[in-house]
C-alpha cells in the first residue's frame, strides 16, 4: 500500500497546481473533490452549498474523502498524493462555528495519512471565482484552523515554502524519499 501524502492549505495556496505537476511527472494523485460537490449543488440550484447547508456539504465531503482514502489501497506505487483530507471538514466547520456529530471525529481518527504538507496562504496567487469565494484574510483564518485541527489529530504538518511549482515539488519529494 502506498504512503498517503496529504497536501493541505486554505484557498489559493497552490495545491491544485502542485498536484497537477506531481501528476505530470508520474506520481499518482487524487484531486480535491469539493469543487465537484459544489458544481453538482449549483446544477441543482444551490449557489453555495457550504454556506447554505454546511453540515450537509461537509457530510458529503467526509464521505467522498473516506471513499478516496480507501481507494488508495489499490494504487501500486510507493506514494500517492492527495489534495485535502478528512480533517479539513472539521477545520472548516470549526472555522464557521458549525456543530457536527461525533462521526466526523471518528472518521478523522480512523482514516489516517502518512505525511501532511501544508501550503501557506499566498496573496500573489489568491483569486475569487465561481467556487472560491473567500477573501485573502479569510484564507489566512482558514489556514490557522487547518493547522490547529491537524495538530489536534496528532499530525505534524510540514510547511512548504512558496515559490515555483518545480521547487515546491522537489522540496516535498526530497523529504518523502530521504
Amino acid at each position: 500500500m502506498p504512503k498517503r501524502i496529504l497536501l493541505i492549505g486554505g484557498p489559493s495556496t497552490g495545491k491544485t497546481t502542485l498536484l497537477n505537476y506531481l501528476k505530470d511527472i508520474g506520481y499518482p494523485c487524487l484531486e480535491e473533490i469539493s469543487r465537484e460537490v459544489i458544481l453538482k449543488a449549483q446544477a441543482e440550484g444551490i449557489d453555495q452549498l457550504f454556506l447554505e447547508q454546511p453540515l450537509l456539504f461537509s457530510e458529503m465531503l467526509r464521505d467522498a474523502r473516506i471513499k478516496q482514502h480507501k481507494a488508495t489501497q489499490k494504487i501500486s506505487n510507493d506514494f500517492v498524493f492527495i489534495d485535502r483530507g478528512i480533517p479539513d471538514t472539521v477545520a472548516y466547520m470549526d472555522y464557521i462555528g458549525q456543530p457536527y456529530p461525533e462521526s466526523f471525529i471518528e472518521a478523522c481518527n480512523k482514516y489516517r495519512y502518512d505525511i501532511v504538507f501544508v501550503l501557506p496562504p499566498w496573496e500573489v496567487i489568491h483569486v475569487i471565482d465561481n467556487e472560491r469565494y473567500e477573501t485573502f484574510k479569510e484564507a489566512q483564518k482558514i489556514h490557522k484552523h487547518l493547522i490547529k485541527t491537524y495538530t489536534t489529530f496528532g499530525y505534524k504538518p510540514i510547511d512548504v515554502p512558496t515559490g515555483k511549482v518545480e521547487d515546491r515539488a522537489t522540496y516535498i519529494l526530497n523529504i518523502i524519499t530521504s
